[in-house]
């Protein structure tokens, strides 16, 4: 496991990073950012994503499943000196606006939908609907299946957490893979459970169809803009022809970015 998985404020304030050079930019390009616009994070972990958002003037709230990470979200955004509500709970759970002016302009879901178990996506994408406000979009990032660490196996420890497409393992040899590199059996079963949620380009496009949702832009990445923090390269585009080829370009898409709206 990195170390910036252990130092929570460096893993925040490197999301900061990210979302203030590239997520802030091309959610601008189809919404207003600015001191009216309210910004909603499903999955907001600390709240690195929605730091620069705040920086902006915006109203920002983020949800989390982890009372730690919703903790360390207030502790942080204290720290940098901006405001910022942090709800602890399971969205699908959450109670819908009861007026529209409580909804949200952008919504942000970042390194989530593959987290989510198969059964739940359809109710996750139509509860998502009673928080948007009319014209607002809601903006997607993951990494796509198929892709060298598509499975998340980096968060492991060992030679597991160094080896590309080990996911695309049958599930008994992976698990025995990951075993023989001393993961933890929670771990391993968060690690199964990504496996199982799996999140494919097409799949996506998909539930977004189904759900009454409009493809607003696509932006799919051979190099993830977030690597230019952790590994200091610089972000590419999948090539414009292999991001035509269904299925294939999976594999080389480490992140894909959607804007949606209804």
């Amino acid at each position: 496991m990195q170390q910036r998985h252990h130092d929570r404020l460096r893993y925040f304030q490197e999301l900061s990073n990210t979302s203030r050079d590239f997520y802030v930019d091309y959610v601008g390009r189809f919404v207003s950012v600015n001191s009216s616009t309210r910004v909603l994070e499903i999955g907001c972990g600390e709240g690195g994503n929605l730091l620069p958002f705040a920086q902006l003037g915006c109203y920002v709230k983020g949800i989390d499943l982890d009372r730690e990470r919703t903790e360390q979200a207030r502790k942080y955004f204290v720290l940098s000196g901006q405001k910022g509500e942090f709800v602890c709970q399971d969205f699908l759970t959450f109670p819908s606006p009861n007026e529209g002016s409580e909804r949200f302009d952008v919504i942000l879901i970042h390194d989530v939908i593959e987290h989510i178990p198969p059964s739940a996506k359809y109710p996750f994408f139509f509860h998502i609907r009673s928080f948007l406000r009319r014209g607002g979009i809601v903006f997607f990032g993951f990494p796509a299946w198929h892709n060298p660490f598509g499975g998340h196996q980096q968060i492991s420890v060992g030679i597991a957490s160094k080896l590309p497409f080990i996911h695309l393992l049958p599930n008994v040899l992976y698990t025995l893979l990951l075993r023989f590199s001393r993961t933890s059996p929670a771990m391993i079963e968060e690690l199964l459970a990504i496996k199982q949620a799996r999140m494919t380009i097409e799949r996506f496009e998909q539930l977004t169809h189904q759900t009454g949702y409009t493809i607003v832009d696509r932006q799919l990445w051979f190099i993830n803009p977030h690597y230019q923090q952790k590994f200091h390269l610089k972000p590419r585009r999948l090539w414009s022809l292999l991001a035509r080829v269904p299925y294939v370009r999976n594999y080389f898409t480490t992140s894909a970015f959607y804007v949606i709206s209804l």
